[in-house]
Order: structure tokens, then C-alpha cells, then sequence
């Protein structure tokens, strides 16, 4: 039985986060949580207006069939991080533990996770709402979050052509920079219409006023909508919305602080607006885009089961490869 606790930080993360295993593994967590397999109690917040931040915290567990797993992520946002203290503006560490014993495997850097696998959650939507034929995607917002914006949908899509925009023209040379060895992608710094015209669409920023106008888009576009994720977020114009097949990760979640939180509020929205969880598209309760055309939407918060998933890739990996740091936790040592 393990006895040790295994640190991983952020280079451990990624390093042992591959993506043709994360993809696939934050999808069995999507049908887990659609079959009734998994417990995601809803996320609770903190609200700290001293300090001008939140902390959450997000614990779930899954079965996946041939295998469990189990975890909770303490996560927050502190936008003065930047300026003030030299920080990110988003922390986070995971808790990922043995579902039989409860006992404590490993602490993983929640930051570079939480990447991994909200790339992974916009490649399962895409593999089932973009067009088949797909090669170009615009991302708007150069943060930390689009870079496995590229990597994940790639595994699903044959990407050729890549458009980023963002108004910190730093953020996109560093983007550019980062795949400019990649000789399968074509990288462009673009306009957000640039952007919007791509096969699929990934919106990653914090913006409360829409940036996405509705006739930028294309017409059998499918877009990620994954910047939103506190209550007055909002990337993409209304008219998106409501032209759009809006496949939505979680009910309590979106209606909340997803893309869809702001018009849903002010009664521009409704239940029959929300075509289907990813869950029942994943599972085949819903058919996704097959053979539709038009516009898609996926309206993504992030999910404690995503976490978990991403996890249990993680920790096999670094186990298997001997990385990150074991320490007793539990003063076995000391006791026995």
C-alpha cells in the first residue's frame, strides 16, 4: 500500500499530462457524470472583497469503469496578484486521493491542471460539435489558458491554420513564438473577425462586455466559450447566443457564471434555449452536430470531475516515470 505522498509541481504536471490521454480521460468523466457515476457536489466560493478575490473549492469523485478516482481542487481569483505582488491572478492545488482508503497520493500544482484539462474539455466538445473536415482555429485571448487551446483540439482536429487575437500584442508574439517550431500549424497574429471566421472558435479572456460580434462568425463555426466563469462574464455577443446550438458542461454552472450567465439573467435565455449537456452528447442522449448545420456553442465553467480525470493521468504518469517529490505526509515514518 502507498505509504508516501507525492509533490508535483507545475513542470511535473505538465510533463506528465499527455494530451492524447487527457483528452480521452476528461471524456469518460463527462459520461461518468451523465450515467450517474460520479458526485460533483456544486462549488462553493469564499468572497473575500477586502482583498478583491475568491477562493473555491471542488471536490468530486468518478468512476470511469476501469478505473476511480477522487479529488478536491482549492482554487482562487485575485486579480491585484499581478500588479501588487507579483503573483497570478489564479492559484491552485489538488488534493488527489485512493477512493478506497482515502489516503492522500498526491498534491499537484492546481494552475498548470487546471490548463491541461480545460484544453481537454473544449477538444471532447469539439470532437463532437465542430465540422469533421475542421482545420482552422482562432483563439481570442493569449493568456496561459489558450495554449493548450492548440494542443488539445489538435489531437481531435487536423489544425493547419491557427489566428490569435489579443490587444496585448506581447501575449500573441509569446504565442507565435511558443508553436513556431511546430511545422504542422501556420500561427497568424489576427483580428478577433479573423478569429471567428475559423472553423472553431476558443474565447479564453475575463471580459464582461462581449468581444465576439455575431457577424464575425462563421457559419458552421463551433465555438468554446471558456473565459466565463464568475456571475457578469460575457464573451460573446447575445445574437450568438441565440442563434447558436448551446451544448452547456454543467446546469448550475452556467446558469451562474458561464457564457450564458448574463443574458440567461436577464430573462433573454430560458431552458429551452440549452440544447444538451456534453455529458448527453458524449453518452449519445444527444446527437450533437452529425450531420447539422450552423453555428455551435459550448459553454464551459470547468468541472471538479475534469480535475480529477486530469489527475489520475497525471499521477500514473509521474509515478511511472519517477517524478516529483515523496514525502510522509502522515509521519509513517515517525509512527511505525
Amino acid at each position: 500500500m502507498q505509504r508516501e505522498t507525492l509533490l508535483l509541481n507545475a513542470t511535473d504536471v505538465k510533463q506528465n499530462a499527455p494530451m492524447s490521454e487527457v483528452v480521452p480521460a476528461v471524456e469518460d468523466a463527462f459520461a461518468a457524470f451523465q450515467r450517474g457515476d460520479a458526485q460533483m457536489p456544486a462549488k462553493s466560493y469564499i468572497e473575500l472583497p477586502q482583498y478583491n478575490g475568491d477562493f473555491r473549492s471542488m471536490p468530486a469523485y468518478l468512476d470511469a469503469g476501469s478505473w476511480d478516482a477522487a479529488g478536491i481542487k482549492w482554487v482562487n481569483v485575485h486579480p491585484d496578484n499581478h500588479d501588487q505582488f507579483d503573483l497570478p491572478t489564479v492559484l491552485g492545488t489538488m488534493i488527489y486521493s485512493d477512493p478506497e482508503t482515502a489516503f492522500p497520493l498526491a498534491i499537484l500544482d492546481g494552475r498548470e491542471l487546471t490548463m491541461q484539462r480545460t484544453g481537454a474539455a473544449a477538444a471532447v466538445a469539439t470532437d463532437h460539435l465542430a465540422v469533421s473536415d475542421a482545420s482552422s482555429l482562432g483563439i481570442v485571448g493569449a493568456g496561459v489558458q489558450s495554449y493548450t487551446q492548440l494542443e488539445a483540439i489538435s489531437q481531435i482536429r487536423p489544425i493547419e491554420t491557427v489566428f490569435v487575437a489579443d490587444r496585448n500584442e506581447k501575449r500573441v508574439t509569446k504565442f507565435i513564438e511558443t508553436f513556431d517550431t511546430e511545422t504542422e500549424f501556420d500561427v497568424h497574429a489576427g483580428s478577433i473577425g479573423d478569429a471567428a471566421g475559423c472553423d472553431i472558435l476558443s474565447t479564453v479572456t475575463p471580459v464582461e462586455d462581449p468581444i465576439v460580434p455575431r457577424e464575425a462568425v462563421g457559419d458552421d463555426t463551433h465555438i468554446n466559450a471558456m473565459g466565463a466563469d464568475a456571475p457578469g462574464k460575457h464573451e460573446l455577443a447575445d445574437e450568438i447566443l441565440s442563434d447558436a446550438m448551446i451544448i452547456i458542461d454543467d446546469y448550475e454552472q452556467t446558469t451562474h457564471s458561464g457564457e450564458i450567465n448574463v443574458p440567461w439573467q436577464a430573462n433573454q435565455l430560458d431552458e429551452n434555449d440549452i440544447n444538451a449537456s456534453v455529458g448527453e452528447v458524449v453518452v449519445d442522449q444527444h446527437s450533437g452536430r452529425k450531420d447539422k448545420t450552423g453555428i455551435s456553442v459550448f459553454d464551459s465553467t470547468g468541472l471538479a470531475i475534469q480535475d480529477v480525470a486530469a489527475a489520475h493521468i497525471v499521477y500514473k504518469h509521474a509515478r511511472a516515470n519517477n517524478n516529483g517529490y515523496d514525502f510522509d505526509l502522515l509521519g509513517f515514518a515517525e509512527t511505525h
